[in-house]
């Protein structure tokens, strides 16, 4: 009898301990500090416009920041910068962070929190930049220092707005990606932009190789031949060589995208 106890005793310490191993896993997942959604959690307040994470008060603090610096030197492009083309760049600055800087400010009121008053280091040294150039020099450092920094502000809007539970913050990024974009738009117009220094510097922070398919082999396939003209055949694709007679017209040709301008 006391044999049968005992069996039974070491049977049922044994599934204890099998349940109790089987369980822990589970535990130990729920507990899972350090992870990406722990520290989400963690960053993270409460407010009746939904959660307010880390990456949503960054992006207050840098859409701020960035109507602190681009403001003045949309100003000073206005007064300074002997192309049109800057000229009008820089009225699009002023115009569109004086509306999106009213809009940061009354949500930051809003979700509590605390922003800048004056540019970073960085940005001051870039008016300091600016000031400091004149003539062809300025309009090429104008278009290039701000080309870049709306650039970069660009890939966090994008996060924010794809990521984002508040929908104060998400309005907020829905109206930056429209000023935004629309900046970045006018200074590529003033076609003093330097794309390759650009894709020089992206290239210099990333370390993984990009994937995709493979380089061509150093010739491109030759071009199909052209269809022939339909409809009206006094229509064709080459120039006429009368004065003031107008030019063929690619129809096919895509039409380019449609810029909103901020309000």
């Amino acid at each position: 009898m006391l044999r049968r106890i005992n069996g039974t005793a070491l049977i049922i310490a044994a599934l204890v301990a099998t349940v109790g191993a089987l369980a822990f896993p589970v535990w130990s997942y729920a507990d899972r500090s350090g992870t990406g959604e722990a520290n989400l959690a963690a960053s993270s307040v409460a407010t009746q416009w939904g959660p307010l994470s880390a990456t949503d008060r960054d992006f207050l603090v840098k859409v701020r920041l960035a109507g602190l610096w681009e403001l003045p030197a949309g100003q000073q492009a206005i007064e300074r910068a002997p192309s049109q083309a800057i000229k009008d760049a820089g009225d699009h600055l002023v115009v569109g962070h004086t509306d999106l800087d009213v809009r940061a400010r009354d949500v930051a009121a809003k979700l509590g929190v605390a922003l800048p008053n004056q540019p970073n280091e960085l940005q001051q040294g870039w008016l300091r930049e600016l000031s400091a150039a004149t003539g062809a020099e300025y309009d090429r450092k104008f278009a290039n220092l701000l080309r870049n920094a709306h650039g970069k502000v660009f890939a966090l809007v994008a996060e924010v707005r794809h990521t984002t539970r508040n929908t104060l913050i998400r309005q907020l990024a829905t109206d930056a990606n429209q000023t935004v974009l629309d900046h970045i738009t006018m200074l590529e117009a003033t076609g003093l932009v330097d794309f390759d220094e650009i894709a020089r510097e992206a290239a210099g922070t990333k370390t993984a190789s990009p994937t995709g398919p493979p380089p061509p082999n150093g010739s491109l396939p030759p071009s199909p031949p052209a269809a022939a003209p339909t409809g009206d055949s006094s229509f064709t694709s080459r120039p006429s060589t009368q004065p003031g007679a107008p030019t063929a017209v690619n129809t096919n040709r895509p039409a380019p995208p449609s810029v909103e301008a901020s309000p």
